[in-house]
């Protein structure tokens, strides 16, 4: 099954202010596993936050974290932060207390 990823405006705006070389391995993780697999977790790659309503899964490419939540067949993209602004982001983006149920 093949997923739709949509950018929200926030992250349409990390996404563009990422160096060239950075925004095209970012382009890159994202159609290879956020469109085709994005709650395959794996050990390097993909995470299941806990704790979190929203944002659900983190990828992680190089040094930059793609937050995400998933709904049906669509992936929406809520933020893109370099690792050292990930704790903060969630801070402030997060939302805290039951996890949504995939579906």
């Amino acid at each position: 099954m093949k997923y739709r990823v949509v950018f929200s405006p926030e992250a349409r705006e990390d996404y563009d202010a990422l160096p060239s070389r950075i925004r095209a391995e970012v382009r890159d993780a994202v159609n290879r596993h956020l469109a085709h697999q994005p709650m395959q977790v794996s050990r390097s790659r993909i995470k299941r936050l806990r704790g979190t309503r929203k944002p659900q899964y983190r990828l992680r490419v190089g040094d930059v974290r793609v937050f995400y939540d998933i709904r049906r067949d669509v992936v929406d993209v809520l933020g893109i932060v370099e690792k050292a602004m990930a704790s903060d982001w969630l801070g402030r983006r997060g939302a805290y207390g039951e996890e949504n149920s995939i579906g």
